[in-house]
C-alpha cells in the first residue's frame, strides 16, 4: 500500500535522449514534492559528444547514468533499456510510484500497466508531449514550467566579418494547447459541490487534477490554484475558519450566482 503523498518512495527514471538538462535541478526539486527518490537513473548513450553536458548534472543529484548505446541508426534502444528497469523495479516492490521524465508517447503502456499495479506515475516532458501519455499518467508536469525564467537560445553567427545572435525561431506547431480554463474549472466543480453548490479548494483541485493529469496552475501563470481561482470572473470565492480558535483558513469555490 502507498504510503501518503509526500513520503512516497519514488523510481526516478530518465529519457536523456529526450530530457532537457538544463531543467533538471528544478526537475528534482518538482519530485520533492510527490516523494522521495529512492532510486535515481538517466538513460542514454552518454558516448555521444552532446549528453556530456548531463554529467556534473548527475553527480550533483546522485543520478546514475545507465550506458545504452545505439544499436541501430535512427533506432532509440534507450526506451527499451528504461522499460525493462521500470519493470524490474516494479515486481521487487521497493517504491511507492513512479516518475517517468520523457516527451515519448513510447512510455504509454508503461505508465498505464505501473498504475494497473496500484502505484502511482508522475509524468514529466515538454509541452510536445502526446496527449496519450500524459492521459496514462496520474499526474504529468509540463518541463517547461519548471524553468525558472523563459530561456531563449542564442545561436552565434559570423556577419561581415563579425559574431552577432539570432534568436532561434520556435515550432509553435509543437506546443501543445491548454485545455479552457473554464469548462475545466465548472465540470470538476459540479461534480464535488456541495448541495449549496460550495466545495473546498483541495477537493476542487483533486477533481481538475484526475479529469486532466496536466492540469497544474502554473501552466496559466499562477504558482498557486487559490490565487488562480480568485481571478476568474465566474467563480466566488469564501475563507472558512476551522480548528480550535479558527487558526486554519480554508478557501471555499462556488459558481458565482446569476445576477
Amino acid at each position: 500500500m502507498a504510503t501518503k503523498q509526500g513520503n512516497d518512495r519514488l523510481a526516478v527514471l530518465i529519457d536523456a535522449d529526450q530530457g532537457q538538462h538544463g531543467v533538471l535541478q528544478e526537475l528534482m526539486s518538482e519530485i520533492s514534492r510527490y516523494g522521495t527518490g529512492t532510486i535515481k537513473r538517466a538513460y542514454g548513450d552518454w558516448t555521444e559528444q552532446n549528453m556530456s553536458k548531463w554529467k556534473g548534472l548527475l553527480q550533483a543529484n546522485a543520478i546514475q547514468p545507465v550506458q545504452q548505446f545505439r544499436y541501430t541508426k535512427g533506432k532509440n534502444a534507450t526506451d527499451s533499456a528504461l522499460i525493462i528497469d521500470a519493470m524490474d523495479v516494479l515486481h521487487s516492490g521497493v517504491v511507492d510510484g513512479f516518475c517517468l521524465v520523457s516527451s515519448d508517447s513510447d512510455f504509454t503502456r508503461l505508465a498505464t500497466r505501473i498504475r494497473e499495479a496500484g502505484l502511482a506515475v508522475y509524468g514529466f516532458g515538454e509541452r510536445k508531449t502526446p496527449a496519450p501519455f500524459v492521459a496514462a499518467c496520474d499526474k504529468f508536469i509540463y518541463l517547461e514550467i519548471l524553468k525558472p525564467e523563459v530561456e531563449v537560445q542564442k545561436v552565434s553567427a559570423q556577419i561581415d566579418g563579425k559574431e552577432t545572435t539570432a534568436v532561434d525561431e520556435v515550432d509553435e506547431s509543437a506546443i501543445a494547447e491548454l485545455p479552457e480554463l473554464e469548462p475545466l474549472v465548472l465540470s470538476a466543480l459540479e461534480k464535488t459541490a456541495r448541495d449549496d453548490g460550495w466545495c473546498s479548494l483541495a477537493a476542487l483541485g483533486g477533481q481538475i487534477s484526475r479529469d486532466h493529469p496536466s492540469f497544474d496552475s502554473r501552466n496559466y501563470g499562477f504558482s498557486r490554484l487559490g490565487d488562480l481561482v480568485r481571478t476568474q470572473g465566474y467563480l466566488q470565492t469564501k475563507e472558512v475558519a476551522s480548528g480550535e480558535n479558527g487558526q486554519h483558513i480554508h478557501l471555499h469555490v462556488r459558481r458565482k450566482p446569476a445576477q
